[in-house]
């Protein structure tokens, strides 16, 4: 059997996928879930195949869900929203069912996550260089233990580069997020953020002061009281995006 989650907020639009699937008894639902929290328990408990996950939904995005699972297993997006495709292909989806779809585009759906099962191509995990290119973050969503915390941009004082992760530093604490630099920089707005340091990005309205400290070199006070270091780019990078 082929175990299967639905995770969408609308239960009638849920319903017409248990009743779509229903034709192909290789398939077993599992759980019907109707946000992004409900979901990524139902994931962790059950280890599915396939999900069918919506876009928009309460509390999280189906996006976001994504991000916090380790190893998310094959996804077919169902949504109301076209603008999203690029994102859903960005992110490894099997397919992307734009509402309302006809039963004959959920079997080509389903015939193309067979075919990649037969092609022993179980769906990766979101490429973390390329799943947030879309559109501008206004928010971060990281796992806290058991527990997941949302976290606005405008409250991020900077972030910090860890390996394979980012630490972000906010005026209530520290959180580490899987994700690199490059990928977070893309996500910013550009007029309020700024890579100052390829292990550093701050936020330009926490700057109180930036001050020589070796050649080529400065650092940029912030107004918790940290000193970032600011490389030669990312010292010309600040001059410009504050007008100095």
């Amino acid at each position: 059997m082929i175990r299967t989650i639905i995770i969408d907020d609308e239960p009638l639009a849920a319903g017409i996928v248990q009743e779509y699937l229903a034709d192909f008894a290789q398939f077993q639902v599992l759980e019907v879930c109707q946000d992004g929290f409900q979901g990524m328990k139902a994931i962790q408990q059950h280890k599915p195949d396939l999900i069918f996950l919506d876009v928009q939904m309460p509390k999280i995005t189906g996006f976001e869900m994504l991000e916090l699972l380790d190893e998310p297993p094959a996804v077919i997006f169902t949504t109301a929203f076209d603008q999203y495709a690029l994102k859903a292909f960005d992110a490894k989806a099997m397919d992307y069912l734009l509402k309302p779809f006809s039963q004959a585009r959920f079997k080509q759906a389903i015939d193309r996550f067979l075919d990649s099962v037969g092609n022993e191509n179980k769906a990766e995990a979101p490429d973390s260089e390329r799943n947030l290119l879309a559109e501008k973050s206004n928010r971060l969503v990281v796992r806290v233990k058991n527990d997941i915390k949302i976290i606005p941009v405008q409250e991020v004082n900077f972030f910090e580069a860890e390996d394979d992760y980012v630490t972000i530093h906010t005026s209530g604490g520290k959180y580490l997020k899987k994700m690199t630099m490059k990928t977070l920089e893309e996500s910013l707005d550009a007029g309020k953020f700024a890579r100052v340091h390829r292990s550093f990005i701050i936020n330009l309205n926490g700057i109180t002061g930036i001050e020589p400290y070796e050649r080529d070199a400065y650092l940029v006070k912030l107004r918790g009281g940290e000193r970032i270091p600011v490389s030669k780019t990312g010292y010309a990078r600040l001059r410009q995006v504050l007008g100095l």
